[in-house]
């Protein structure tokens, strides 16, 4: 396969310039790319005007796609702090990433940074790819001490956290489990609406969740007072 892919400047031009005009949809992926490594995409396939001279041209080549300037050290799936879109990266919806992966492969070691279109507003809507995501503290009733920190989007349910925090701690399914949430005061909300998403629930960055597991004997260990809360 010639280098840039199978499909040739123009074709790489045209399609992603189309889908870099996809209306934003809520549950939609987007993903991030690198502006500095998107810029030199654009001399190569000749993007802009000005930048047709070198069209084509092996020295402009941008090679494997390349997010590093996107990424905090040490942390694949973790990206810098304050990243301004258009400047520090440009956004691709689903089909545009695809393509261009598939043209240039991405640089080893790297994973990509997919992001989920949310809708923002109390009551105008709006579409909007949340870039960054909102960190929770995890950890289990029985052992508060071994906290897991993971990263959700603020679509994410209280359900789809639960899940992934009876992974965490490989509890069974057959066990019945509760989710709280734990303040600094150690006081403990419950979390009882599975349906409701991070927003809806005003869960906000480093909050701690508590996962409690129901006793043998049917009882729970923080006691029944909160079943009915």
């Amino acid at each position: 396969m010639a280098e840039g892919g199978a499909a040739d400047v123009e074709t790489q031009r045209g399609e992603i310039a189309t889908l870099l005009k996809t209306p934003l949809r809520r549950a939609d992926t987007w993903y991030l790319v690198d502006s500095r490594w998107f810029k030199q995409w654009k001399k190569y396939v000749g993007f802009d005007s000005w930048d047709k001279y070198q069209m084509g041209d092996q020295s402009v080549y941008p090679g494997p796609v390349d997010n590093s300037g996107l990424l905090t050290d040490g942390d694949v799936l973790g990206i810098r702090e304050h990243l301004i879109d258009e400047l520090d990266y440009i956004l691709l919806p689903a089909d545009g990433w695809n393509k261009l992966l598939s043209w240039y492969g991405l640089k080893e070691g790297q994973q990509p940074i997919a992001r989920k279109v949310v809708e923002q507003g109390m009551f105008v809507k709006h579409c909007k790819v949340e870039v960054y995501l909102t960190e929770l503290k995890l950890c289990e009733d029985s052992n508060m001490e071994n906290v897991i920190s993971r990263r959700f989007s603020k679509a994410d349910t209280i359900d789809s956290i639960e899940r992934e925090m009876r992974k965490l701690f490989s509890i069974p399914d057959e066990k019945e489990t509760r989710l709280w949430n734990k303040y600094m005061s150690n006081t403990f909300e419950p979390l009882n609406k599975p349906d409701s998403t991070i927003q809806d629930a005003g869960l906000y960055q480093g909050q701690v969740l508590v996962i409690e597991q129901k006793n043998e004997d049917g009882s729970w260990p923080r006691g029944s007072s909160a079943l009915n809360v």
